[in-house]
């Protein structure tokens, strides 16, 4: 089987994107250990743990891997970007969020797409979640170039999607092209825009991040973000909204990923239980922000908003 048949596949399975790399030592692997061992990942601990050498060759995953198959995915839908969104009584949410919980989209593609190929290889499905440096594998399987906002781009549909791999004992031929050029120019659009400082040239602090922040952080938020989080309550897509490569980004055909929750009204937010919080955003991502953790960034973004009569002091 071919890099191209496989395409062809994948189109059929849902995604917009797809190419094929050798299963070999993972590119970039130094530079990844390199940005852990200087801080830059947080308290992420699944980055930094035992888990982070696994990501030096996929073969730690499935020790009879001989290609790398990987997949992208459209989710941007057609809704206004967050600097569109004016009114300050409402929340931003992260565009990837709006839907259902793409890990259960890819997987549900990847697994078509796994029988589709040969319904007896051996192969291994990974959605983010597994230790694999996925804009890396995407990058030498010819989807893109990773910018300098650290996304994936792709000239033909910017960055607006999703990654998934596939694992498969097969030795697949690849694409010819291989990894395509850098095309960031001189732009630093991506870095200028960023409250938080966040970014470098391709490189990004996650200790800065409104999405690690609101997302991935357990316990306060360091008081000097409260004011440039604004009111985002999880994630940001500021450094995708301004990239000039998303000027046209197509849109998503998936049902799945038909937005739920944009931009809902803050104070509703922060008088949601428990209960409800899990009712409202039950099957979407962003129950990974947790209860507590969510209350936490709408307590911000109501601070932010001028209405510190509605919180306690976050």
């Amino acid at each position: 089987m071919t890099g191209l048949e496989v395409r062809d596949l994948a189109r059929r399975c849902g995604f917009e994107l797809a190419g094929v790399a050798p299963a070999t030592l993972s590119p970039d692997f130094a530079y990844y250990k390199d940005w852990v061992d200087r801080g830059l990942a947080g308290e992420m601990r699944y980055l930094t743990d035992h888990r982070a050498d696994v990501r030096s060759d996929p073969r730690n995953l499935l020790s009879s891997a001989r290609s790398v198959i990987v997949v992208g995915k459209l989710y941007n839908t057609p809704q206004p970007y967050s600097s569109a969104f004016n009114t300050e009584e409402l929340g931003w949410i992260s565009r990837y969020a709006w839907g259902d919980d793409y890990h259960d989209v890819l997987r549900r593609g990847l697994d078509q797409l796994a029988v589709l190929i040969d319904p007896d290889h051996e192969y291994r499905i990974c959605v983010d979640t597994a230790p694999l440096l996925e804009r890396s594998w995407a990058r030498a399987a010819g989807l893109g170039w990773i910018g300098r906002n650290t996304c994936l781009i792709n000239q033909g549909i910017g960055s607006w999607f999703l990654l998934g791999e596939l694992l498969t004992s097969l030795e697949i031929e690849t694409i010819p092209a291989g990894p395509p050029p850098d095309r960031c120019g001189t732009c630093t659009r991506c870095i200028d825009a960023c409250p938080t400082d966040a970014l470098t040239p391709y490189e990004l602090d996650a200790t800065r991040c409104i999405s690690y922040f609101t997302i991935e952080l357990r316990g306060p938020i360091p008081a000097e973000f409260h004011s440039p989080i604004g009111t985002h309550i999880f994630g940001c897509d500021i450094c995708q909204e301004v990239c000039p490569w998303n000027r046209r980004a197509p849109f998503t055909e998936e049902p799945a990923f038909a937005p739920r929750l944009i931009a809902p009204p803050l104070d509703h937010m922060a008088a949601l239980t428990e209960a409800e919080f899990r009712d409202l955003f039950r099957g979407t991502p962003v129950t990974r922000a947790r209860y507590t953790g969510f209350q936490r960034n709408v307590a911000i973004a109501l601070a932010n908003a001028r209405c510190p009569e509605t919180v306690e002091d976050p």
